[in-house]
């Protein structure tokens, strides 16, 4: 629903309560959404100090707005009064409209960036917008202030590793930056050999930051054959001077594999052919790796009597491996003919097992977990504001966020998902 400056109370609240029901993540597409009819943008940013996990959002066409640009914007901005002007981000002049709240303690921003030559905003849309962002910077800290420890957990960690790759990123920059700095105002160089001096230093500059990210990438990553590789050069030693024969089958692709995996993938075959050759009729063990589209399948194959149990397969580190990389083990044994084992690893990052932190209801506030521990209880919203001491609008208004929270479209599914976390 999109809302008009002379639109009426109900249009203007409707349209609010669609923004809020919105996942966080599209609260700023929705808002821009939302006041687009009224001030026309191409793009939308926020800066909201409140959110550790990412204070700076932006939806919409791509434009060179920041959250460096939108930092004196909101220490400028008067609460309560928008803005409309010029700004210049990133090298460009941007005609913006500038929304700030003070909703939170230290506040937040919302700046739509219109088009070239596009008229003011009227005094009416600026209202909406203002009144707009008031209640979403509302909604924000709330999450903020009721945040369930898993939720904290997530924030604090995105906090430390965005602080960490900031303080990583300011040095290097800062190297960088002094280096060309010390021969501009270097008094020994004339101007022509300071610029020539000083474009070179920047050049190596920005070959070395490349160069650093393809080290990052050959270290996160190993190309499949030369991983596989790595493995056959271990595995030969092992067999050099034994009856056994040692057959390999190298992966028959250029794909690279996450590091994790290659190096994981290696133990467990390791470990699996000690495993194989405990066994006396076993001559030969073929060992290879083939990649699927979604995991890797790393195979032991032996020509024994196949008769090897399967229980000392789960024992150690091999099951411990397999776990943390989300795989597991595949056993055919046939007897008369030998034994494969094949350890099945997907290559993608495995999905973060369920913990009580991750369950639904860990988004519900305390108020809330007990309008819907009543709910699981079957109880109507006039019984429930009676052994609550609240209204019964105040508990229709809990019922209708613990149901958007939820993602449920009723009052039984969610006291279902009660009793399924009970």
């Amino acid at each position: 629903m999109e809302l008009t400056a002379t639109g009426a109370t109900a249009q203007a609240l409707t349209a609010a309560y669609d923004v809020l029901r919105r996942p966080l993540g599209q609260v700023l597409p929705r808002v821009s959404a939302v006041l687009a009819p009224l001030i026309p943008h191409r793009s939308a940013a926020e800066l909201s100090t409140h959110c550790a996990h990412s204070p700076f959002k932006s939806a919409g066409a791509s434009t060179l707005v920041t959250a460096a640009d939108l930092t004196p914007l909101l220490a400028s901005g008067t609460p309560g009064r928008p803005w409309q002007g010029t700004v210049t981000a990133g090298g460009t002049e941007l005609p913006v409209v500038t929304v700030t709240s003070d909703a939170t303690p230290r506040g937040s921003v919302l700046v739509l960036v219109r088009d070239e030559g596009a008229a003011p905003a009227g005094e009416p849309e600026l209202a909406v917008a203002q009144a707009l962002w008031d209640l979403v910077t509302s909604h924000f800290d709330r999450f903020a202030v009721e945040a369930v420890p898993g939720a904290l957990a997530r924030s604090r960690a995105a906090a430390d590793t965005r602080a960490r790759v900031t303080a990583e990123l300011t040095t290097s920059h800062a190297a960088a930056l002094s280096g060309v700095l010390g021969v501009l105002r270097s008094r020994a160089l004339d101007d022509a050999t300071a610029r020539a001096t000083a474009t070179e230093l920047a050049v190596s500059a920005l070959v070395e930051m490349r160069a650093e990210s393809t080290r990052d990438r050959s270290v996160a990553e190993e190309p499949a054959r030369e991983a596989f590789e790595r493995l056959a050069d271990g595995l030969r030693p092992m067999l050099r001077h034994s009856a056994v024969r040692l057959e390999l089958g190298p992966p028959d692709t250029t794909r690279s594999l996450a590091a994790d995996v290659a190096h994981g993938a290696r133990a467990i075959l390791r470990a699996l052919l000690l495993i194989v050759l405990e066994q006396d009729t076993v001559t030969r063990v073929h060992v290879g790796w083939q990649l699927t589209e979604h995991e890797l399948r790393a195979t032991v194959r032996d020509d024994g009597a196949g008769m090897l149990d399967a229980c000392p397969l789960g024992a150690g580190s091999i099951t411990d491996r397999l776990e943390v990389l989300g795989g597991h083990l595949e056993t055919d044994a046939v007897a008369g003919w030998g034994t494969t084992i094949t350890a099945a690893i997907p290559l993608a990052t495995p999905d973060t097992p369920v913990t009580p932190a991750d369950h639904p209801l860990t988004g519900l506030g305390e108020r809330e977990l007990e309008v819907l521990t009543h709910l699981a209880l079957g109880h109507r919203n006039r019984q429930i504001a009676q052994e609550l001491h609240i209204s019964e609008s105040t508990v229709k208004f809990h019922v209708a966020n613990i149901l958007t929270k939820l993602g449920v479209g009723s009052r039984g599914e969610a006291a279902a998902l009660f009793h399924a976390a009970a």
